[in-house]
């Protein structure tokens, strides 16, 4: 006789998931408010993130295919928890809702009190929730939808047995469309004809505007989000940024959410692929090739410097470089380690680099998580003009080296030899004048511009939160400003002096091994700000719990940590399953930085956590 009783229950930790609060409310809910218990019965993930964070972004494209797949089953909640004071406002939250296409109800917690309740200490945290209203997963860092799409498959087949699942719509409520020309442009470009193209971003589309910066000429894209060559009409991109002008009159495009370098013909409106799969890249993969053959992660903006295309890979935090005459591209500075390090380009360290202006001697950047400008030299070193590190950010003029910016996306070389920067989150273009060492504010007022173009004795103004172009003219004397600094909202973590145990967690999803066959499968980096904090403990290895020991006479700091784990599925646990019976088993990177604010006192603790992947179960 057949046995149909129900598959045992797998054993997992379960916490009982703390309330959901967020002083803004609740976005995409048609201005419903709700509880955990209003979502009892459903699988909820909690996705931690802030609209800054370039790997959040990663998260948000990699559960869409999941919340399609489950919609009935599944609620993702974002939870929304700033970094910058600007992503405090809620109308910045609003906006940042709208321009990443997110389809699901958004918890806006600008004094993060969820963020605390769980314990989050990372940019992005997914959290599960089961039916019953308890946690039974958390995952930092990129790389765990297929981990979290097979725990949503026990979840869903555990439930349905014991009675406890719901099925049914969810509480996500789509905004009303808004009738505006551009909708969150990203990145602008001056033709040769005098118009303007423009990266449009939330419509997957490139914009020609007239002279007047307003008209529409044409529009190239279909609109609808993808990835296809093709004429005009059919072609497809997601989330286009940075343009650049070749010498051949086509225009590279940085197709952030495709990985890719797209080129326009102008005259014919023909687009076809010069670089990158359309795959997000990993550690592991190769970092130079034939263009097309290599994967590239995020790239923001372009510029012409010394003959090639430089690219902001805003995804590893690395400039990249590709070459129109052998059709390669490779890695050109920057470790994918996230922080601010001057130097040689293989030694430099950036933070999501956004905007690229390039001159005859220099490639400026907008380093946008460091609140940095910096440039490369002809010689390949990195420098640091504007900007101190991860934490620290304002809006105070002056010698540049107190002077503070907050999450700059753009920078523009001016006429004089100064450069124009796209100060996103202070509403303001600011300039920075190498010869005096002093900055500026050209302009207030402005809605998080993202770029900006020269027009004649003009600066046009990508104000992206208001959907349009805005034309300045340079002013001969900079707006004076009230100086203002932040430091970064969260609370600095209390740790003992002396020996303090650094356990990064990280256990493999169900299903799942460490992949083992080429050598140790995890890494761990650590660093810190500044470098006296740390005493022992610095550097990199294969072991994710490490000894540290901290200076007692550095009162406080930035611990700087990097982990990283590569899993495969197992063919013993998933015997009988198309997995269990391929040669060539998946494999899944798990990686995240984290930058931990550490503050020492004689009370504080002497273990700090950290959840790459699973549950801490001495918390």
């Amino acid at each position: 006789m057949s046995d149909t009783s129900p598959a045992p229950t797998p054993r997992r930790a379960r916490v009982r998931a703390p309330e959901l609060i967020g002083k803004g409310g609740w976005l995409n809910t048609g201005d419903k408010q709700y509880t955990l218990a209003d979502l009892r019965g459903r699988i909820v993930i909690l996705d931690f993130w802030t609209f800054c964070c370039i790997n959040c972004l990663h998260v948000l494209d990699e559960l869409r295919e999941l919340e399609e797949r489950h919609r009935d089953t599944v609620v993702i909640i974002g939870v929304h928890s700033p970094k910058f004071v600007h992503e405090a406002e809620h109308q910045a939250v609003v906006d940042a809702v709208e321009r990443y296409g997110v389809e699901h109800p958004v918890l806006d917690d600008p004094e993060l009190a969820t963020w605390k309740q769980y314990a989050v200490r990372a940019w992005p945290t997914l959290v599960v929730v089961d039916p019953e209203g308890y946690v039974v997963a958390q995952h930092a860092g990129e790389g765990h939808a297929h981990a979290i799409a097979r725990l949503v498959e026990e979840l869903e087949a555990e439930h349905e047995a014991k009675g406890t699942l719901r099925r049914g719509d969810g509480p996500y409520v789509p905004p009303e469309p808004e009738p505006t020309a551009l909708r969150f442009p990203g990145k602008a470009l001056l033709l040769p004809t005098g118009n303007f193209l423009v990266s449009d971003t939330t419509r997957h589309q490139l914009v020609e505007l007239a002279e007047d910066a307003e008209t529409v000429v044409r529009r190239i894209g279909s609109g609808t989000r993808g990835f296809a060559d093709g004429p005009a009409a059919e072609a497809a991109f997601s989330e286009p940024q940075g343009l650049a002008l070749l010498d051949d009159g086509s225009v590279v495009v940085a197709d952030t959410v495709n990985h890719a370098l797209r080129r326009l013909d102008p005259a014919t409106g023909e687009v076809t692929t010069l670089a990158g799969t359309g795959r997000q890249w990993w550690q592991g993969s190769p970092t130079s090739g034939p263009a097309r053959e290599v994967d590239l992660s995020s790239p923001w903006d372009v510029a012409v410097f010394g003959g090639k295309v430089w690219i902001a890979m805003a995804g590893v935090h690395q400039l990249w470089a590709y070459d129109p005459e052998s059709e390669a591209v490779a890695v050109a500075a920057g470790t994918t380690n996230e922080g601010l390090v001057d130097g040689p380009a293989a030694e430099a360290w950036f933070a999501q680099p956004s905007g690229l202006a390039a001159t005859a001697d220099r490639l400026w950047l907008a380093d946008s998580e460091t609140s940095a400008l910096r440039w490369v030299d002809l010689d390949g070193h990195v420098h640091t003009a504007v900007g101190t590190g991860l934490f620290d950010f304002g809006h105070r003029d002056g010698a540049a080296g107190q002077a503070l910016l907050q999450h700059p996306l753009g920078v523009t070389a001016l006429p004089d030899g100064s450069v124009a920067v796209s100060d996103t989150y202070n509403h303001a273009l600011r300039r920075y004048d190498p010869a005096t060492g002093q900055v500026t504010t050209l302009a207030t007022d402005l809605r998080e511009p993202s770029d900006a173009v020269l027009a004649g004795d003009d600066i046009v103004v990508v104000e992206s939160a208001r959907h349009r172009l805005t034309r300045l003219r340079l002013p001969e004397e900079a707006v004076r400003v009230e100086s203002v600094a932040h430091r970064t909202r969260r609370a600095a973590t209390e740790v003992a002096p002396g020996r303090l145990r650094l356990d990064v967690i990280f256990q493999a999803p169900a299903g799942q091994k460490l992949d083992t066959r080429y050598g140790p499968s995890t890494r761990l980096l650590v660093s810190s700000t500044p470098p006296e904090l740390l005493l022992k403990g610095e550097g990199a290895d294969t072991d994710l719990a490490r000894e540290l020991e901290l200076n007692p006479a550095v009162p406080e700091g930035v611990l700087h940590v990097s982990a990283m784990a590569a899993s495969c599925d197992d063919p013993e646990s998933n015997s009988g399953s198309a997995a269990g019976a391929n040669e060539y088993p998946a494999c899944h990177v798990h990686q995240q930085d984290w930058g931990v604010p550490v503050r020492i006192t004689e009370a504080g603790a002497n273990r700090l956590p950290l959840v790459l992947a699973g549950m801490d179960h001495e918390a």
